[in-house]
């Protein structure tokens, strides 16, 4: 009894503690308030970002759209004009020229491969690959094309011979000589025309 006597009594929660209880508890509330507000600024700002991007990438396309269907009149307009006579100038007499393109669909309907420009005679077949400026990458790319056009003339019984080239309105040397090391012809712009460059000695592969 005596040790139970001598126990000093638990003090209690003053109002000073209730209030600085309330006080902690309020700051941090209005902390949430403000992350909250924050994170809904935030995503009000990327909402609209997003929205702009929608509509960049909208304005894209329909540039995208208008540069593929120019691209037509590029191969009709500048690399066409006098391209036959360039091939006929190196003892090629072609008499058909398609300016706009050339698809090739697989069993499905789907197109396996496009080809800008497309030359024929009774013996050769050529396809032109069109780019403002060629670069290394394009040339594995068509190599794959004339492939696909290989097989896809096989499977008509079409025996011609398929070769290859590259036009061009500006070629860097390097890119130049690989192509020619394909044997792709090398079709650059010279003025207002193109031009074939055939160095000696440069054999055209045939696919």
């Amino acid at each position: 009894m005596a040790a139970i006597l001598n126990q000093e009594p638990q003090k209690g929660l003053t109002f000073q503690d209730v209030w600085a209880a309330l006080m902690e508890t309020r700051e941090r509330q209005q902390e949430t308030d403000r992350m909250v507000q924050a994170t809904a600024r935030q995503m009000d700002l990327t909402d609209r970002q997003m929205k702009e991007t929608d509509k960049k990438l909208d304005r894209l396309c329909e540039q995208m759209g208008g540069l593929h269907n120019s691209f037509g009149e590029l191969a009709e307009h500048l690399v066409a004009p006098g391209i036959v006579e360039r091939f006929n100038e190196i003892g090629f007499t072609f008499d058909e020229v398609s300016t706009h393109g050339k698809r090739i669909y697989d069993e499905k309907g789907k197109v396996k491969t496009e080809i800008d420009l497309l030359l024929e005679n009774t013996e050769f077949i050529v396809a032109v690959e069109i780019k403002s400026k060629p670069a290394i990458k394009h040339i594995e790319h068509h190599i794959n094309r004339l492939k696909i056009l290989r097989e896809h003339r096989n499977k008509h019984r079409d025996k011609r011979k398929v070769l290859g080239a590259i036009a061009g309105a500006v070629f860097l040397p390097e890119v130049k000589k690989e192509v020619l090391d394909a044997g792709l012809y090398v079709i650059e712009q010279s003025g207002d025309t193109m031009q074939i460059d055939v160095p000696e000695g440069f054999i055209p592969k045939v696919w």
